[in-house]
């Protein structure tokens, strides 16, 4: 963040020259766009691809794509991908390997270069999940080095949100629908009598550049105060919230309980929660030849702690349950995350209620799985008291 970030006025013809400008700076610019029925996040190459006057609505296990009047931008919720699928690619090559004729091996790492992204739209949910995928990928002793050439590289162009969807839940992770920190650029939508305009706020010195290259007036007081009071309203109106207790003591009291038979009994394992959840960051890799037999190449792609096989050792798989994976999931989610990397692993974007296909609810998980325990505590402090 900039000691004194620069504030300006955008309109539409600000929004399309913003597109614009990045795609001359020879970036691949990134942002929300409709396709097959929802609001997916793809190349764009003018601001005319962004998703004027569609909203969407969603609920555990529904999502629906929803015209609107007003022609917003940015009215609506998180879809299916999130800016994962550019930074940790879903499937991504590691090396090659060439046998000559002469039986010679040959191996070469994928040095095809990584794009330089510029993304467009990213909600505060996702800016935080960034950094959650910082600490995870781009730290440590063993970082990932795709994933830090591509993170290094990317301009990041926050929308802070003002329509919460009715799976979001991120005031209660401890976050919020404002961008404070993590962005180049921060653009807020205001829809008023006073027109469409965006109040876009500089985070970077490569966002000030940016900037001042726009067709942009000064911020004026009604803009701002707009743009504060819609996003101050975002916060009131989540449509979900974590019980409001220490979940990192919640889980690590709760391995025995008898609510993770009910989710089980729901729960198909199919993994789509780890898929579209923004953090989840684990992987397998495979090994691929030709028919030959004198090329090969090592893969890496996204796995899920729900797949039988994710923990599999000489004699059978650790986790065999859907018990004990949806189990090791929701801990390692909201509690052992922090002995790893220092925070909980769930920032409250609601994609996992969204597009589980049965509709599981994360945050009704947790409140159940507190019921239980406060039932269990007092069930014992009656029995102490008996006695």
């Amino acid at each position: 963040m900039t000691k004194n970030p620069a504030a300006g006025v955008l309109d539409r013809d600000g929004l399309s020259a913003l597109v614009e400008v990045l795609i001359a700076r020879g970036r691949t610019v990134i942002g929300p766009t409709v396709r097959d029925g929802a609001i997916v996040l793809a190349e764009i190459t003018s601001a005319d691809d962004l998703p004027f006057g569609w909203g969407t609505q969603v609920e555990a296990g529904r999502y629906r794509l929803v015209p609107r009047t007003d022609g917003a931008v940015f009215a609506h919720t998180a879809g299916p991908q999130s800016w994962k699928t550019f930074l940790h690619p879903p499937r991504e090559r590691l090396w090659s390997a060439e046998r000559a004729q002469d039986g010679t091996l040959s191996v070469t790492g994928d040095d095809s270069g990584q794009p330089s992204y510029a993304f467009l739209g990213v909600r505060p949910c996702d800016l935080r999940a960034i950094t959650i995928q910082d600490r995870v990928l781009a730290g440590g002793r063993y970082p990932d080095q795709g994933y830090r050439e591509r993170r290094t590289g990317a301009f990041l162009v926050a929308a802070e949100c003002t329509e919460p969807g009715a799976t979001c839940f991120c005031v209660s992770m401890g976050g919020g629908p404002a961008a404070d920190s993590g962005f180049d650029l921060a653009l807020t939508e205001v829809l008023d009598g006073a027109g469409h305009r965006f109040l876009v706020r500089s985070g970077s010195e490569a966002g000030q550049e940016i900037l001042a290259d726009l067709p942009h007036r000064p911020a004026d007081a009604a803009t701002r105060d707009a743009a504060r009071v819609a996003v101050d309203e975002a916060r009131d109106r989540m449509g979900r919230a974590m019980p409001p207790v220490d979940l990192r003591t919640l889980m690590g009291e709760s391995l025995e309980a008898d609510r993770w038979d009910d989710v089980a009994a729901r729960c198909l394992t199919c993994g789509n929660c780890t898929m579209v959840c923004p953090t989840c960051f684990c992987t397998t890799t495979e090994e691929v030849t030709d028919l030959t037999g004198d090329h090969a190449e090592r893969w890496q792609r996204w796995d899920s702690c729900f797949d039988v096989d994710f923990s599999h050792l000489h004699g059978g798989p650790v986790r065999a349950s859907s018990r004990s994976r949806y189990r090791q999931w929701l801990t390692h989610k909201l509690s052992t995350w922090y002995e790893q990397f220092g925070s909980s692993g769930c920032v409250g974007c609601g994609r996992c209620v969204t597009w589980c296909p049965v509709g599981i609810d994360i945050t009704e998980e947790a409140r159940a799985l507190h019921d239980e325990r406060a039932g269990r505590l007092r069930h014992e402090q009656r029995k102490e008291t008996e006695q």
